[in-house]
């Protein structure tokens, strides 16, 4: 009998993990002042990690549990909320405001014909 060895692959959610871990740990490692806030499961979404620059610039992906996001703040050394716990900085709303307000003020031609 012959057995066929076979590289275990790595599964979709793993490679996601992956994904998702990168795209945070640049987040972190580019901005200043970044502090976690992990958002729990509800009936709509699964487990986020929200992560909040110092200037209110901010980033939320889906995570595979709440200890996961717990453990990514601190193997990155950034402060972790619970949100349900602490809601949101205020920076994060003012960031959010000034964005929207750079959206209304965007010039859009009276003439797209050469669009």
């Amino acid at each position: 009998m012959v057995k066929r060895w076979r590289r275990r692959q790595r599964s979709a959610t793993s490679r996601t993990d992956d994904t998702v871990e990168r795209h945070l740990a640049e987040f972190v490692d580019t901005r200043e002042g970044v502090e976690a806030y992990v958002e729990p499961r509800t009936m709509v979404t699964e487990t986020t990690l929200l992560l909040i620059a110092g200037d209110g610039e901010w980033t939320r992906r889906q995570v595979p549990s709440a200890q996961w996001a717990s453990d990514f703040a601190r193997r990155h050394k950034i402060p972790s909320y619970d949100a349900a716990v602490s809601g949101y900085p205020d920076r994060m709303r003012a960031w959010n405001r000034q964005k929207a307000a750079e959206r209304k003020n965007i010039d859009i031609p009276d003439d797209l014909s050469g669009l």
